[in-house]
């Protein structure tokens, strides 16, 4: 079993869009695997393209809300923040199945949705950690890994993955789900600030200070007073996605480049920070062979990559013609296909 968190510290790099298709296709490929989402973004986008779009999906969001507790992740934080220190192993009853409400997706595919809720929640999360007994901080910060291992309970001894679609922002919720990992991947899109928030997630998450004498992150720093693990960097994916100005393949090269080089740099002093891959490789010893393991790339497939997310249907799943999006006929190319396709593939192919 793995658990990968998937975060990017800002908006707009495709950390959603991404987490839906390659838990997706990686359920598909794996079918003796249970797999896992769970959706810690208020925004809660990866559930609703996991359960159907921008239709069915927010239709069938709306009514896990509606559910006295709420089928959500906001439903088991409601019970931690009662039981904040003693895990009250609930985890598994806020499970969807979602090929029940999504046929597109594969039976072994499974959510814990997200819930703008977790907004109003936050700051008794927040408290949690800041009273109670002298590890309140380390209990509060084991809640989403309880949540998985209640959910494995009741898998009962089957073997299963978890990708975690994260807060945007360093938010009280992303530590959780950074305390709860094994490994991280790191989405980013083509421009300067995906660049900044890339540094943001390594001082952040890591400690890797760009001066000396920098301030580090209460997380960081909470993470080596308590003696926790932190995720494993597993990759960087660069996302090329429609909304991103730098849609230009020369500016995408660049910045995928220079981002590679910054992570690279953080390979050489901090190699035990990184997760090799596969099992057993030797390590990179060079930075070709380094972003041969740690990079992939992810094109875009246009019209294709909206109409995948409008439905819920996996871009791997997906077949050419015309779909109907909210009433109107829209014609999806196989070469719109061909260009994302794959690199779903290939990420996937890389995921232990």
């Amino acid at each position: 079993m793995a658990i990968y968190a998937i975060w990017n510290n800002k908006g707009g790099v495709g950390k959603s869009y991404l987490t839906f298709q390659v838990a997706s296709e990686y359920a598909q490929q794996n079918p003796e695997k249970k797999v896992l989402v769970v959706d810690l973004c208020p925004q809660a986008n990866s559930s609703s393209m996991l359960l159907g779009g921008m239709i069915n999906g927010e239709n069938a969001l709306t009514a896990l809300h509606g559910t006295v507790p709420r089928t959500s992740i906001a439903g088991y934080i409601d019970d931690r923040i009662v039981s904040p220190y003693q895990n009250p192993r609930t985890g598994a009853r806020y499970l969807t199945r979602l090929a029940g409400t999504n046929q597109a997706l594969p039976a072994n595919l499974y959510l814990i949705a997200g819930d703008e809720q977790l907004e109003l929640q936050s700051s008794r999360v927040r408290a949690a950690t800041e009273r109670g007994p002298d590890d309140a901080w380390r209990l509060v910060h084991m809640w989403i890994r309880d949540l998985i291992a209640d959910v494995a309970d009741a898998w009962a001894g089957t073997e299963y993955t978890v990708f975690i679609d994260c807060n945007p922002s360093f938010s009280i919720y992303t530590e959780l789900a950074l305390s709860a990992s094994d490994r991280l991947i790191i989405p980013f899109s083509a421009d300067g600030s995906s660049k900044r928030a890339v540094r943001s997630v390594l001082a952040l998450a890591y400690g890797v200070s760009r001066q000396p004498g920098q301030a580090q992150s209460e997380f960081f720093l909470g993470t080596l007073r308590h003696q926790m693990n932190r995720p494993k960097i597993y990759m960087y994916v660069g996302n090329r996605l429609t909304q991103s100005y730098y849609s230009s393949a020369a500016a995408f090269k660049t910045v995928v480049g220079e981002i590679g080089d910054e992570i690279y740099d953080v390979w050489r002093a901090n190699p035990n920070e990184f997760s090799i891959h596969p099992a057993g490789s030797p390590l990179p010893t060079s930075k070709k062979t380094f972003k041969a393991m740690f990079q992939k790339e992810v094109g875009d497939a246009n019209t294709a990559s909206v109409v995948s997310s409008t439905l819920g249907t996996p871009i791997c799943r997906m077949t050419s013609g015309t779909k109907m999006v909210l009433g109107k006929g829209v014609v999806v190319n196989q070469s719109q296909l061909d260009k994302q396709a794959p690199n779903i593939r290939d990420v996937v192919s890389a995921i232990e």
